[in-house]
């Protein structure tokens, strides 16, 4: 059988070519990544209300203690505890028996030093028209004319004395000194009641409006005036700052106060000072002694620099920073002051300048130095994360409101 030679050629040609595919794989570069893209908010100076939040307790308008002013037995209790008095309504009736009495006898002296005022005062003018034809000595017109000065003062002491007997006759209907709201009567009818010791009978308290005590610290207030001074703020007006209440669980106090004044004095051991805001309180809603936070308007920044807070974040040392955008579209760390919140927004004082691209989407997947590509954010996205950071915030500034 004759033999059959195939040529080996056609098979190395193959390999060859396969070798030669491969090697050029190898040697090509992969195209490079396209830059991360991230959201960014470009901010831009605008005019904000400075606010700041001050712990504070309620007082009454007006206190009033009504206290026995007479000396005797409580009759009558003319009103309902925790009820709503009237200025000059009766609150109590004393026993009057012993002052009325007081007042017939005082009554009956001045009566009695008014008849003999008459008797002297005649008796004089005879002794007058005698004297002149010596028909008595000088001696006794001079008596007669002191006796008639002296029933004269009699007359004035006895008119006295009848008006203070009035005036403690008048003192047994205990009546309300102001309008408001009375508490718990502290004496009941048979009690009996001191003038010495001024005894206390109920108290009354007006309510609306009503004032909120504050304390701030001279740090703030100092900071504050430095802040006017240099034109960072302006001014709202002299004990014209709107102010507003945050109540004990949480909710909003519906009605603005004014603030009223601010004290002069520092407190030594807690280093603040008082402030004092009046609110309306129609709805009685706050009650004297109530723990509230008030939120004061300080002043207007009209150069404020508003970042949504989910752009924000704070380093190791507790220093506010934030990722922008260079105009190299470059990834940079800037430091910032920010003491305050406004709504969903950091207030930065320091730190960014107008234009600025701050990057309030995906900076969890960049570094400073990282080249990005920046995606406006709408401001409607910018607010809602900026909610949602607000939430979970550390710092002590307050977030103020928006009306």
């Amino acid at each position: 059988m004759p033999l059959s030679w195939t040529s080996p050629m056609p098979g190395r040609i193959a390999a060859a070519m396969v070798a030669l595919t491969l090697a050029g794989c190898k040697n090509q570069t992969p195209p490079p990544a396209p830059p991360l893209e991230v959201g960014v908010v470009t901010v831009h100076p605008q005019s904000v209300a400075v606010t700041t939040e001050l712990p504070g307790r309620t007082s009454p308008y007006l206190v009033a203690q009504v206290r026995a002013r007479v000396t005797g037995i409580v009759l009558h209790r003319n009103f309902r505890e925790g009820s709503h008095v009237r200025a000059n309504q009766s609150l109590f009736q004393i026993d009057a028996a012993p002052y009325q009495a007081a007042l017939d006898s005082a009554t009956a002296a001045l009566q009695k030093a008014a008849a003999n005022q008459t008797s002297t005062a005649l008796q004089a003018k005879r002794y007058k028209a005698l004297v002149a034809s010596h028909a008595v000595s000088s001696q006794d017109y001079a008596n007669a004319v002191a006796a008639e000065k002296q029933a004269a003062a009699d007359v004035a002491a006895g008119k006295a004395a009848v008006a203070i007997a009035r005036l403690n006759l008048g003192y047994t209907d205990v009546s309300a000194p102001i309008s408001g709201i009375i508490g718990v009567s502290d004496v009941t009818p048979g009690a009996y009641v001191q003038s010495d010791a001024a005894t206390l009978m109920a108290t009354i308290q007006q309510i609306d409006p009503i004032y909120v005590d504050l304390t701030e610290s001279t740090t703030d207030l100092l900071r504050m005036r430095d802040e006017l001074a240099n034109g960072r703020l302006q001014a709202a007006g002299p004990n014209e700052a709107r102010v507003r209440l945050v109540l004990e669980n949480g909710a909003l106090y519906p009605l603005a106060g004014k603030l009223q004044f601010t004290d002069i004095t520092v407190d030594q051991s807690t280093g603040s000072v008082r402030l004092r805001a009046v609110f309306p309180n129609p709805g009685r809603v706050l009650l004297p002694g109530m723990f509230v936070r008030a939120r004061v308007e300080e002043g207007i920044n009209d150069r404020a620099i508003l970042v949504p807070q989910v752009g924000v974040t704070h380093d190791a040392k507790g220093t506010p920073t934030a990722l922008i955008v260079g105009t190299d579209q470059k990834v940079q760390l800037k430091p910032l002051v920010a003491n305050r919140v406004r709504g969903t927004d950091w207030v930065v004082d320091s730190g960014l300048r107008p234009g600025d691209r701050v990057i309030v989407a995906g900076q969890q997947k960049v570094k400073p130095g990282m080249t990005v590509r920046a995606v406006e954010q709408p401001p409607l996205v910018a607010s809602t994360d900026g909610a949602a950071a607000q939430a979970g915030r550390s710092t002590g500034a307050a977030p103020a409101d928006n009306d």
